[in-house]
């Protein structure tokens, strides 16, 4: 149990399918990291780019890329997380997964397809919401397109970390900025996004703007737009405590289930 979480935003450009070569910058990123950090944050298909050719690069949950992510957070004793391209079952999944420092791996499979990259016509959908439990912390893992879909984000079961992992281009990137302070307010929780920079193998222009917005929705880091940068922010539960309490808004929300 922990009241304060120390999380570590990694914001870079991606190789475009080179899970080796991704993996190695990513290493070398962490091994920089010299303060005492509780979890870090990867972008969506940190290992690949926003492939819709998932056959180049898929992995399975016994492959090289989860091995290294177990190796890393129990060296580390950190938690650490972000999504790739898994293939189970004869389907691809752009899996969040969220690999604990004792070894254990959660997962989340991104809901909303993006169907203007044809994200649809390759990738199964998954039908799941998880909360991740660590630290006395309850995270709500997400990714990407699912931002814009704030049923779905919903907090009815007292969450504090909502995270969406993503590549958003730079021409839409005013919606993710708006989206990620609106899902912080609405929900009363801290609201992080990591976004990746650079240019991928479509040409589309990823400007950053990976940002943790607090219950209030104020903006409380200072991570650059367009840069590589990766920047440490401290989540306080005395915060998330106080103005629900004082607020109380969450108890006012409509009740209504998914089906």
């Amino acid at each position: 149990m922990s009241d304060n979480l120390n999380i570590a935003l990694i914001q870079t450009a991606l190789v475009w399918e080179n899970p080796q070569q991704n993996r190695t910058n990513f290493s070398e990123k962490i091994e920089n990291i010299k303060e005492p950090v509780d979890l870090v944050i990867l972008p969506e298909m940190f290992t690949s780019g926003f492939t819709m050719q998932p056959s180049h690069v898929a992995e399975t949950m016994q492959g090289e890329t989860i091995s290294w992510l177990t190796s890393l957070a129990s060296k580390k004793q950190f938690a650490i997380t972000g999504s790739l391209v898994i293939e189970e079952n004869g389907n691809f999944y752009n899996r969040m997964v969220f690999v604990h420092p004792n070894g254990k791996i959660e997962h989340y499979d991104k809901r909303h397809r993006f169907t203007l990259a044809g994200e649809h016509k390759v990738y199964t959908a998954g039908s799941k919401k998880i909360i991740v439990d660590y630290k006395g912390w309850k995270i709500c893992p997400l990714v990407c397109y699912d931002l814009r879909f704030p049923v779905w984000s919903r907090n009815t079961v007292d969450y504090d970390v909502l995270i969406y992992v993503a590549n958003w281009p730079a021409p839409r990137i005013t919606a993710w900025d708006t989206l990620l302070k609106a899902r912080g307010i609405e929900n009363m929780c801290y609201c992080v996004g990591v976004n990746r920079v650079g240019t991928d193998d479509n040409n589309h222009e990823y400007s950053g703007h990976s940002a943790v917005y607090d219950v209030l929705g104020t903006r409380v880091d200072t991570i650059p737009f367009y840069e590589e940068a990766i920047e440490i922010i401290t989540l306080k539960k005395e915060h998330i405590s106080n103005y629900r309490s004082k607020l109380n808004f969450l108890s006012d929300q409509d009740q209504f289930s998914i089906m």
